[in-house]
């Protein structure tokens, strides 16, 4: 008897029902490597050997195509070695498709696994493309994939106005609750791109389902983002990227571990355990990484383990953690200095304001700060109903 998942993807639902605005069109895929059916048959050669779907071009996000790129490691555009298709990198010299890439394609379909979290290069990829279709005039299809952590929650300070980067290129939460469909058609509408955009739905999904209940495989998103655990705890932890110390890349456990050589790890797991943050425990543990900061390096290193996932706040979570460091460790805490070419400091790309960074300087309470969001969350989550596809 053949297994069927609870949900069926976009990509599942377009090869078996088809669609209007592709069939005998020349199509550029947007895909990388988690772009996969429940027989981990990759979207590529699926719609490369269907007779509905003319597969001229293939673009790729932070990573690559196939996934084969370390974090923030530039990409080139070269040919695709499996299919001899051209495959154009969005994530080097530029980060949306040029007219030359899209010379002779007359629709873009857009298959990505996202973060559901709104610092991820992939939400920012789909923007860049939809703006590129719209002003050439493509039809753009986006088949849609499961948020990981369901679609219930929204978590997390808003980006405001004017601090949109390739780190987050829309406004929404931290934890957004969207699917990357209901996000596209968010972003169409509130951006006023005026894009030709049909999104193929998924078939079972609900909103309250984490992935690991909709029967669908697990692809590891990123190089160092291996598991779901890593993924719920990446709201929080990843900003730490911001910061000197290490957010566990280069270990086993990234973003699960974080710590430093200098780091008073028993310090810190002590006063976490006393802000009593829900559905999260803590725990001393030295790690040395591999690569990145502090590569080579015995760091002294706090795990953080999920103990209730409906009731983590990540967002809240990576709060407390800086401040904790920063009261900890006055004089060996730094914020990371900006990247080679901008102006702006990482914590305040991942923050999407200068305003995080400046309430920890100026030593407000994680609870007042955490606090103040709520009316942005709530105001996000009014804008967001009427892009809800689902249950």
């Amino acid at each position: 008897m053949e297994y069927r998942p609870l949900v069926e993807t976009g990509l599942a639902r377009i090869l078996r029902e088809g669609c209007a605005q592709v069939k005998g069109r020349r199509v550029g895929l947007v895909t990388n490597h988690s772009a996969v059916n429940l027989h981990l048959d990759h979207a590529i050669d699926l719609l490369r050997q269907s007779p509905d779907f003319s597969l001229v071009a293939l673009f790729g996000p932070e990573h690559g195509v196939r996934g084969s790129a370390q974090a923030g490691e530039e990409v080139g555009s070269d040919v695709d070695a499996r299919t001899g298709l051209p495959a154009h990198s969005l994530f080097g010299s530029t980060h949306r498709p040029t007219a030359d890439m899209l010379q002779g394609i007359e629709c873009l379909i857009y298959d990505i696994q996202n973060y559901g979290v709104r610092y991820e290069t992939y939400a920012s990829t789909l923007l860049h493309c939809m703006r590129a279709a719209a002003e050439a005039r493509l039809s753009f299809v986006v088949l849609d994939r499961p948020n990981p952590f369901g679609g219930a929650v929204t978590q997390g300070n808003m980006l405001e106005p004017g601090e949109e980067s390739f780190v987050g290129a829309f406004p929404s939460t931290v934890r957004h609750g969207l699917t990357v469909g209901e996000l596209a058609s968010m972003m169409n509408d509130q951006l006023g791109l005026g894009l030709d955009l049909t999104v193929i739905p998924m078939r079972g999904w609900r909103r309250a389902m984490w992935y690991d209940q909709t029967g669908l495989p697990w692809i590891p998103l990123s190089p160092n983002m291996p598991t779901l655990t890593t993924l719920m705890l990446y709201p929080g932890a990843c900003l730490l990227e911001g910061t000197n110390l290490s957010e566990g890349r280069g270990a086993t456990i990234p973003f699960e571990v974080v710590g430093a050589p200098w780091l008073r790890s028993d310090a810190l797991v002590g006063r976490l355990r006393s802000s009593n943050l829900q559905g999260v425990g803590f725990r001393a543990t030295p790690f040395v990484p591999v690569f990145s900061k502090h590569a080579g390096q015995l760091c002294q290193g706090v795990q953080i383990h999920i103990l209730d996932r409906d009731q983590l706040d990540a967002a809240a979570l990576g709060v407390h953690l800086l401040a904790a460091l920063r009261d900890l460790h006055p004089e060996e805490f730094a914020w990371r200095s900006p990247h080679e070419g901008s102006e702006r400091l990482p914590i305040d790309l991942l923050a999407g304001s200068t305003r995080l960074r400046r309430q920890l300087d100026q030593g407000v309470a994680p609870e007042r700060i955490i606090e103040s969001w709520t009316p942005e969350i709530q105001s996000f989550r009014e804008a967001r109903e009427a892009y809800l596809r689902y249950e």
